[in-house]
């Protein structure tokens, strides 16, 4: 839903059994190094549904390693790496702090209207995927976050998806305000039977470049050998390290230019 006066978007998601509703001011929360945005929503129940039970939010943060359908003799392709939960109806205590979204949303949506916050640790990693390379099948590999919201009438009894609902959101960082120096590099080749060496250099314009965005190289080459150069390619290429289950290296080249 929107709010027309603010134009703010709301997202909003229901249990299958209509009894509890989560509301959420954005999906992506940044991560500013020193603090990180906390997680600040409302969830809507319906007390007559309910029956009595009581309703739970929690935050996971999980790594995955292929696909999550596939079960080879109890190996699970994901690893929780955070989890925290907080009771929110029935409310244990006051809360301490509500945001001027949660305000809004609690006007607005009356009395069965609960506030959560949910704090991220400073150790996580951001959000992140990797998409396989097309020989690599059944290895997609990331990190999300994930909000449940869930009745039950205790934290032993199974979790049925009719009384839960979920929502993806993201942490993520910007490129920083102060661009850094630009990178350089360089290089000589001293080829066999040439008495000097042929040398290479390489240099961009910025160090952060964006989607979308040209790269722009600057190459210069002295020729001092014998040998004739006959072809020069660039390319951009994706290196991705994943250490968590083994010492998987991803290397994808996602831009290449030549010119003879």
């Amino acid at each position: 839903m929107s709010d027309k006066k603010s134009r703010h978007v709301i997202y909003k998601k229901t249990s299958r059994d209509k009894a509890v509703s989560v509301y959420l001011g954005k999906r992506d929360y940044i991560d500013h190094v020193e603090s990180v945005e906390p997680v600040d929503g409302v969830v809507l129940v319906d007390p007559d549904l309910l029956k009595g039970k009581k309703v739970y939010v929690t935050v996971t943060c999980a790594f995955r390693y292929g696909q999550e359908d596939i079960d080879v003799i109890g190996l699970t392709f994901r690893k929780d790496l955070y989890f925290a939960r907080t009771q929110v109806y029935p409310p244990i205590e006051d809360p301490k702090t509500i945001t001027k979204v949660q305000e809004r949303l609690m006007k607005k949506l009356g009395n069965n209207a609960y506030p959560f916050l949910m704090q991220f640790p400073d150790y996580l990693p951001c959000s992140v995927s990797l998409q396989p390379a097309p020989t690599d099948v059944g290895k997609a590999c990331g990190v999300d976050f994930e909000i449940k919201a869930f009745s039950a009438t205790n934290l032993e009894e199974r979790i049925r998806k009719k009384n839960s609902v979920r929502l993806l959101i993201r942490k993520i960082q910007y490129a920083p305000d102060q661009p850094g120096p630009s990178p350089r590099a360089e290089t000589s080749w001293q080829f066999f039977m040439s008495d000097k060496p042929l040398h290479l250099t390489a240099s961009l314009t910025k160090e952060v470049f964006y989607h979308g965005e040209p790269i722009s190289v600057a190459v210069t080459v002295t020729n001092n050998s014998d040998k004739t150069v006959k072809k020069i390619a660039a390319s951009v290429e994706q290196v991705s390290n994943v250490v968590l289950y083994s010492s998987d290296y991803y290397v994808k080249t996602v831009a290449l230019d030549e010119s003879e």
